[in-house]
């Protein structure tokens, strides 16, 4: 199912189906560099099922990022509960595969999921968690609008969260 359009970008309901060019994405160690390690094909196949039973329980989740002049799947985007100090938090999250690095993909697609949680879900906050050595995905998230809150320690690792109200985008 479609949930958002871009210029450049269609963002869709993941399947099952999708396994191959994710896998590309999420087994490279490159682009896990800030996860304790890339996935394996068994841990990109439960992703795809963590997703499809978000959509079910909330309506959202993170959707397959396709390339629209060429319908090439290209990482992914969206939006996903996190609990941050006891509280629950919406987060934008994106992966996008690292041959499309540098083209603002991953900064499109924010900003429409970012948009899509104010307008269509009536989220009034939103994040993104990341490592401080993060620096490109630092740069998608202040270009989302997103400002440093506070910094945590979340799986072992220190993350910036990054924010962005609704009365401020």
């Amino acid at each position: 199912m479609m949930i958002v359009e871009t210029n450049n970008l269609l963002l869709r309901e993941m399947t099952e189906g999708d396994f191959c060019p994710l896998y590309k994405i999420f087994s490279d160690a490159e682009t896990m560099a800030y996860y304790p390690a890339p996935f394996d094909e068994d841990q990109v196949k439960a992703w795809i099922s963590w997703n499809l039973d978000n959509y079910a329980t909330y309506n959202y989740g993170l959707w397959t990022l396709v390339k629209k002049n060429t319908g090439e799947v290209i990482g992914d985007c969206g939006l996903i509960n996190q609990t941050v100090e006891g509280i629950e938090e919406i987060e934008v999250g994106y992966h996008v595969n690292k041959k499309f690095w540098g083209k603002g993909y991953a900064t499109e697609a924010a900003i429409a999921c970012r948009d899509y949680a104010f307008s269509n879900l009536v989220f009034s906050k939103v994040i993104s968690l990341i490592r401080p050595e993060n620096v490109a995905s630092r740069k998608v998230a202040e270009k989302n609008g997103m400002k440093i809150e506070k910094e945590i320690m979340k799986s072992g690792f220190n993350h910036y969260v990054y924010a962005c109200s609704q009365e401020l985008a």
